[in-house]
């Protein structure tokens, strides 16, 4: 199931790719001046190279000052002013682009979780009916292993594979291919496929292996899911709990299963990703300038980009999230730092918003309500 730290790689991991999104906006507009103030091959007329240079410089120059939001003066020559207000333009439709795309974007990637926990569900029972149809396998501890019923004749399950996506309907020759490269080599399958007395946990202990060893494990199985997932190594986790807590739901009375909710609360949570991604990304100046001050001899944009975001969101976090303490978010950040960034980055990163946080309390910039939040006001 989702937590919040787990939510916060998510938007720290979609911040990363828009800031790179953001440079590669940046040098696209550079290469627009550069593109037009070249000599025109193709021209008639004789091509004055060294004022193209001058003009070149000079807009590149006009660009950069306008895109730091530092005081400039217009250029005498309206075409340079003419192809400046061109690439700032350009960079701005870019930048708004990639924001919308990452914003929409986190969403849809955690929503995607749930359609791999389908997936690996609905291979339990496709596995076992392939299994059951092997003429050298003996089909009668898969045809009544009551996870393996209760998981193929699950409604809900049925449902959202439907609404979701999750089926293998469509992958026949591929299900078949890890089922007689994966599956049926594995000792722990076959022992238990020769068992002649299976009981309850005999059927439990071998559902449990299949999904956690031999579908989540080190296989060609898991290799799909992990070409199918940028993110695969945070979801493959979530997708393993939410599958072990599914098995472990089985009423032995009634034989029934259920299904796990990604999310206790999935609206409130789409809620703090939307606003934590756009409060980091259009973090104001003033809040860069407070990173910059008290990172001593590192210049902000001369941090690892890992640092900056996570000291980005953090702030965001502090300010814009009056229900969460401070010393929670410094916490969890810092455990991403440990996780995501260089080997030093944990005591920095603690230090600078140690700091940063005192400096804004002072400011009056943080303010906590709720129970428990007293202290941090």
């Amino acid at each position: 199931m989702l937590n919040r730290r787990t939510l916060r790689i998510k938007i720290m991991q979609s911040l990363f790719a828009y800031e790179q999104c953001k440079e590669a906006d940046y040098q696209i507009a550079l290469e627009h001046i550069e593109a037009v103030f070249q000599p025109d091959l193709n021209s008639m007329q004789v091509q004055d190279k060294a004022l193209l240079k001058i003009q070149r410089h000079a807009a590149t120059k006009q660009f950069e000052k306008q895109f730091l939001e530092q005081p400039f003066k217009e250029n005498a020559d309206a075409r340079v002013n003419k192809v400046v207000d061109e690439a700032f333009s350009l960079n701005q439709k870019l930048s708004k682009k990639d924001f919308d795309f990452f914003r929409k974007n986190i969403v849809l990637e955690v929503e995607k979780i749930n359609l791999f926990y389908f997936s690996v569900l609905n291979l339990v029972p496709v596995f076992a009916a392939v299994a059951s149809q092997d003429k050298k396998i003996s089909p009668k501890n898969f045809n009544s292993n009551p996870l393996m019923i209760a998981l193929r004749d699950n409604a809900e399950l049925k449902k959202n594979t439907l609404r979701s996506g999750g089926s293998w309907d469509q992958k026949n020759d591929v299900v078949r291919g890890w089922f007689r490269d994966c599956v049926k080599p594995d000792k722990e399958f076959l022992r238990y496929a020769a068992l002649t007395d299976t009981d309850l946990d005999a059927h439990k202990a071998f559902t449990k292996y299949l999904i956690r060893k031999i579908i989540l494990g080190d296989t060609a199985i898991n290799a799909h899911f992990e070409e199918e997932d940028l993110r695969w190594a945070e979801d493959h986790e979530i997708v393993k709990s939410m599958a072990d807590k599914t098995l472990k739901s089985l009423n032995e009375k009634t034989g029934a299963i259920e299904i796990q909710k990604l999310s206790l609360d999935w609206e409130e949570d789409k809620i703090f990703i939307e606003r934590l991604f756009v409060a980091s990304s259009k973090l104001e100046k003033p809040y860069h300038e407070l990173i910059a001050n008290n990172t001593k001899n590192w210049e902000v944009d001369r941090l690892p980009l890992t640092d900056r975001v996570i000291l980005e969101m953090a702030i965001a976090e502090m300010i814009d999230f009056p229900n969460i303490p401070v010393k929670v978010t410094i916490n969890e950040y810092i455990e991403l730092a440990k996780q995501y960034s260089t080997p030093k980055s944990r005591q920095f990163i603690n230090g600078i918003l140690d700091v940063i946080s005192k400096e804004l309390k002072q400011d009056g910039r943080i303010k906590k309500s709720g129970r428990g939040l007293m202290d941090n006001k």
